[in-house]
């Protein structure tokens, strides 16, 4: 395919990279980045790269990933709950400066012969190009602008968050809650340089409110830092901080925007990166799919005959990959907007919540890069001593452990089927999208009083999820043993939601049982 010229809107990591690996591929084409602000000028502070966006980007353009890693700053991984700590060796966690990540990539996109220019907003409408991409962010105009061909959606969580820094290097990246006379903060915060860290701390409307964080946002203009909000922060993280201020760019109360899109194109416009689709910052993933999505649009426009089938191709290369992390994404939003709930749990067996709190990461898998953190949580978990957690057959370990719970007592985690039938269990059959939404406050009341909740249903993963969710609320909400059901290849899952107290017991049953009774077991029954 031949292409003289392509634009590009949006001067970020993502605009910048595609702009490089598209005049690579295409050497004799005019490639253009068109970015508004000036080439000094960004908001935000740290960057993190996951040590698997580290593997794709060196894969795609070994020198630019060597200039990044060079001006890096590696970190491990913390979480603080009042004076305990559990900590997570990870040398391959890297953060970098959003500056000096936009300068390395302006100098590799100049390197090769694209052309930059800032200052000055251009729209689609403007330009005269064979491909127009539009990484023109989470605000884009370019998605606005063709808002009827790709039918965007977009979604605003619950819970507010604000990025800020402080002028100090955290020894690790560290997720601690903080609880004040008008509610709970959580900070998710770690060093992206040798004296600088980022903050992002995030709170529950209450708080927010009882805090009068309504009117400090209402009073600070768009241009400033809401400086009321950040010098009461500072306050409430002092023992984080350790007598460092925090230091805002723009700083004001968000809530978070869920962003997707019936289509990535319109004719030779195509989205990348945030205008695309969103993720919750709890995964770190806005940088990270921004440039993994340059990849595969460079590889589809190179393999592709005409520029309708390239763009075909990424966006399919691309999707399923996007959707299955904001549904990863979308589960760790609503864990850390509730997570002041969990407070009360040991921290190494929270760490092992927070790990598997969207099914990313089983119990073993957990085990295997983090054992001694995970034997202590596990210890927590089953009221032995660390040295008790066994090595291997972690998981039939986790379900042998016996529970007594309001006065009913189990030798194992594994449901006995008469336990369904007893009366005083509430069999519920769950067909709620999130443990987090109306439909699912009505389950809870409706199980109020009963002895044991049974939560079945749908027996694909993500419905399996969703009951280990709402199984949690149910368990401190309604103070009934709860059960989990779900199918054998979901057993992980319902592991890791046993050791998480997202339920007291599971019930791993066949695909041809799940949300219902087998003949077998109705005819035992009658």
């Amino acid at each position: 395919m031949n292409l003289s010229r392509i634009a590009v809107l949006g001067g970020g990591p993502g605009g910048l990279y595609a702009a490089r690996l598209l005049k690579r591929s295409h050497p004799d084409a005019d490639v253009t980045v068109y970015e508004q602000g000036s080439p000094d000028t960004t908001f935000g502070f740290g960057v993190g790269l996951a040590s698997r966006t580290q593997r794709n980007l060196r894969d795609a353009d070994p020198a630019s990933l060597d200039a990044i890693v060079d001006v890096s700053h590696p970190h491990e991984m913390s979480m603080k709950v009042g004076d305990a700590t559990a900590r997570l060796s990870h040398g391959e966690l890297l953060a970098i400066a959003r500056t000096t990540l936009l300068d390395v990539l302006q100098r590799h996109a100049a390197d090769v012969g694209v052309r930059l220019e800032f200052g000055t907003r251009r729209s689609v409408t403007d330009l005269d190009a064979d491909l127009i991409v539009a990484a023109d962010g989470v605000n884009s105009a370019t998605r606005t602008e063709l808002a009827a061909d790709l039918r965007p959606h977009i979604g605003t969580g619950e819970g507010l968050y604000l990025w800020c820094g402080t002028d100090v290097a955290l020894p690790s990246a560290i997720f601690t809650p903080v609880t004040t006379r008008h509610g709970t903060f959580v900070a998710h915060a770690y060093p992206y340089g040798p004296d600088r860290s980022t903050f992002l701390i995030e709170t529950d409307e209450a708080t927010w409110r009882a805090a009068g964080f309504d009117d400090s946002t209402e009073r600070t203009d768009g241009a400033d830092s809401d400086e009321t909000s950040l010098r009461y922060l500072e306050k409430a993280f002092a023992d984080t901080l350790g007598g460092h201020r925090l230091i805002g760019n723009r700083t004001r109360w968000m809530r978070f925007r869920t962003v997707s899109c019936e289509r990535w194109s319109a004719g030779n416009v195509v989205l990348l990166g945030d205008a695309a689709h969103t993720a919750h910052y709890s995964i770190g993933s806005g940088t990270k799919l921004a440039m993994e999505d340059a990849i595969a649009l460079d590889r589809a426009v190179l393999e592709s005959s005409t520029l309708r089938e390239a763009l075909t191709a990424y966006e399919a290369a691309r999707r399923p990959g996007v959707e299955y992390l904001q549904s990863i994404a979308a589960r760790s939003e609503l864990w850390w907007e509730s997570f002041p709930r969990r407070a009360d749990i040991p921290v190494d067996q929270l760490m092992i919540a927070y790990m598997t709190r969207a099914g990313k990461v089983g119990v073993d898998r957990f085990m295997s890069s983090a054992p001694e953190v995970a034997k202590r949580g596990l210890a927590d978990y089953a009221g032995v001593h660390p040295a008790d957690v066994p090595d291997v057959d972690i998981a039939d370990w986790i379900l042998a452990q016996p529970v007594s719970r309001h006065g009913l007592s189990f030798a194992g985690r594994s449901a006995p089927s008469s336990l369904r039938y007893e009366p005083g269990t509430e069999v519920v059959d769950v067909e709620v999208s999130t443990a987090w939404a109306d439909d699912a406050d009505r389950l809870i009341a409706r199980c109020v009083g009963s002895s044991v909740v049974w939560l079945t249903g749908r027996a694909d993963r993500d419905a399996v999820l969703t009951r280990l969710d709402l199984g949690e609320r149910m368990r401190r909400e309604t103070g009934a043993v709860v059960v989990v059901e779900g199918p054998a290849q979901a057993r992980g899952d319902l592991v890791a939601g046993v050791v998480s107290l997202r339920t007291d017991l599971v019930c791993v049953a066949d695909d041809a049982t799940v949300g219902g009774v087998s003949e077998v077991a109705r005819t035992a029954t009658v």
